[in-house]
């Protein structure tokens, strides 16, 4: 692989250009760019761009293709815009094709027109580099210096733009097409930045200094949490044991605060705006509970919020491989959770089907959780278990706890054999039955304590 220069042709090396011209089939990833003339017969990739769904799949896409090529004429170039070795996602794509050879030719990227132009040193003033596609995650907690990169399309800058919470004082400098006659460097007022810039392939971004970073109000909430604890008594006093019922009760309250929102689904109306600024208050309180166990796991010295965040991140893409890593699309969402369950029961080695789950959970959720779990282990010990519980809990009479109990569970497996929720079953019939209390109370006019 090698780069074209940030535009301008005196910014290609000798190197690159020698192996341009070495007789190998060339292949560019994109003929948009003011140096692709170099490579007149060279096939690029366009169409590949033009026709993927998503910037993953374009860039696996050609991975192949360029595996494919080079077992077939034993060696070729790939050319790129700027240098290969700064954001180039495809080399990741092709370093891990097996039995590849992936040889990188080192090239003068659009940072170093860059540094030029803005006249910094990128080492002194800590400049951070951002892909402008994941720019409101990537950039979160950030105050900058920043260049952003890949600030392509108008789609891009009104991502960047809604991702800080910033009026006029954010400055931001437009850099475009650095290293070519039509170079320029201008200033743009933040609210305009998707308004006024038409932007290209040759388009990056400087922050001298972000004013409201990215994330603000998420990080606001941790450092409020941090103060609590360190200024306010009762918060000081809280243990993760003390705060367990708190959890539970502010769970509940977002299931209440969902079930308006099923209750309006079910009527086939709308929700209301008052629903959601419920769901959003209680959502708010479940997070204050999430912020309290990772500061007092921080004062442990255990781990902090932002370990939290990674864990998941980290976890969540392993057990997406058809969506982060070129896997095969599984044919439905039950094939994705019985191979979930497989992959969790290797991870924590987990010796029985029935590991891992809560055995605080309501006595509903329990049930439908333990026959989800044992349907997902297939074979003949899930299939005939479930047989010989809803065989039990349909022929027992009701005259013990025991007999009950079978009875609920045959209930709970056919529920969840017609896709129910009966959980939410059993609530729905309760709230029915307050409000028929109720209006019965209203026909006697009078009132029953208690």
């Amino acid at each position: 692989m090698c780069g074209l220069g940030p535009g301008g042709r005196g910014d290609i090396t000798q190197a690159t250009q020698d192996l341009l011209c070495g007789g190998s089939p060339v292949f560019l990833r994109t003929r948009r760019h003011p140096t692709a003339d170099l490579a007149p017969d060279a096939l690029s990739f366009d169409e590949v761009y033009d026709a993927g769904a998503d910037l993953p799949s374009v860039y696996h896409s050609i991975a192949e293709a360029l595996a494919v090529a080079a077992s077939q004429a034993g060696q070729v170039v790939y050319a790129v815009p700027g240098s290969p070795l700064i954001l180039e996602r495809s080399v990741g794509h092709l370093r891990s094709i097996d039995g590849l050879e992936v040889r990188l030719l080192p090239a003068i990227s659009f940072l170093d027109a860059a540094w030029a132009r803005l006249g910094i040193d990128p080492v002194e003033e800590s400049v951070r580099l951002i892909d402008g596609h994941t720019f409101a995650r990537d950039a979160a907690g950030e105050r900058g210096p920043l260049l952003v990169a890949h600030a392509h399309a108008s789609w891009v800058l009104s991502d960047i733009k809604l991702a800080i919470d910033a009026g006029s004082e954010q400055r931001v400098l437009v850099l475009h097409a650095l290293g070519t006659p039509e170079e320029s460097i201008v200033e743009v007022a933040w609210p305009d930045l998707d308004r006024v810039v038409e932007p290209d392939h040759l388009t990056s971004l400087y922050l001298p200094e972000v004013h409201a970073p990215v994330g603000r109000e998420l990080q606001k909430t941790v450092e409020l949490m941090a103060r609590l604890r360190a200024e306010c008594p009762w918060d000081r006093e809280q243990s993760h044991g003390s705060l367990r019922r708190h959890l539970i009760e502010e769970t509940y309250e977002v299931i209440e605060a969902l079930d308006r929102l099923a209750d309006a689904e079910v009527a086939g109306i709308e929700p209301s705006f008052e629903d959601y600024a419920l769901l959003e208050e209680e959502l708010g309180d479940l997070w204050f509970q999430i912020l309290f166990h990772a500061e007092l796991a921080g004062e442990a010295g255990q781990f902090a919020i932002a370990d939290v965040a990674r864990t998941l991140h980290d976890k969540l893409v392993v057990r997406h491989p058809h969506v982060f890593a070129g896997a095969p699309m599984p044919e439905s969402s039950a094939d994705l959770v019985g191979g979930w369950e497989q992959q969790k029961r290797q991870e924590k080695a987990r010796q029985s089907a029935m590991d891992g789950i809560p055995p605080g959970l309501p006595a509903l959720a329990l049930a439908e959780k333990l026959l989800k779990k044992a349907t997902r282990s297939g074979g003949s010990v899930g299939d005939g278990w479930l047989a010989d519980s809803l065989a039990r809990g349909v022929t027992g009479g009701l005259t013990d706890d025991d007999a009950l109990g079978a009875h609920l569970l045959a209930a709970t497996e056919l529920a969840r054999r017609n896709n129910l929720d009966p959980e939410q079953a059993l609530r729905r019939a309760a709230m029915t039955a307050i409000e028929d209390f109720r209006r019965a109370e209203a026909r006697s006019e009078r009132w029953v304590l208690g």
